[in-house]
């Protein structure tokens, strides 16, 4: 089975190998969340997964919310979980090929899954996503792991050398509220497109 494909992200899924997972919104991007104030905010959370994010938004009135992610695995376990989300917002595609514009691109886990050679086509890519003055905000690993991935870490170094090319950094700093398991290994960073 080709890593990354489609099916080894349903096979995740259907195994119940999601260790990624916290099974709540973060901590940081709750804090951060609850600091917006405009719920007309166009908003992709890619790579979603489970989703918490999405559901934690769409409960506290960013309706214009919308989930992504290939792993069909993922948004039925999304749908069963959430009805009342609509479908209308949930786009199964490949982030790399989808079209559209939004305000703010939220980063949880999906850039760790990603193959380290395409990360600088992830900071195209979301660079293109977002309307003139979007923000992406998220959690980084700011650290490299001792196995082969996914996931895969990076260094604080690496994370800026990639990302300034397309950003202005608002926020990029060790996230004071992580979970404990992560506590001290992320980065919180929050990116103005340039």
């Amino acid at each position: 089975m080709k890593k990354f494909s489609k099916q080894y992200w349903n096979q995740h899924y259907l195994d119940e190998r999601t260790g990624w997972d916290i099974g709540n919104v973060s901590t940081p991007l709750k804090t951060y969340f609850d600091q917006l104030n405009n719920k007309s905010l166009r908003i992709l959370v890619p790579g979603a997964g489970n989703a918490w994010e999405v559901e934690y938004l769409f409960a506290n009135g960013f309706r214009n919310t919308f989930l992504l992610d290939f792993a069909e695995q993922s948004i039925a376990s999304f749908k069963k979980r959430c009805p009342q989300f609509p479908d209308t917002n949930i786009i199964t595609d490949d982030f790399f090929a989808h079209k559209g514009k939004y305000d703010l691109v939220v980063e949880q886990t999906f850039f760790s899954s990603i193959p380290l050679e395409r990360r600088t086509e992830y900071a195209e890519k979301v660079y293109e996503l977002l309307n003139n003055g979007g923000k992406l905000v998220g959690l980084l690993f700011n650290h490299v792991f001792d196995f082969e991935g996914p996931p895969y870490g990076g260094t604080e170094k690496e994370y800026r050398d990639l990302f300034t090319v397309y950003f202005d950094f608002e926020a990029f700093k060790i996230a004071h509220n992580s979970i404990k398991p992560r506590s001290g290994r992320e980065l919180f960073l929050l990116l103005n497109k340039s």
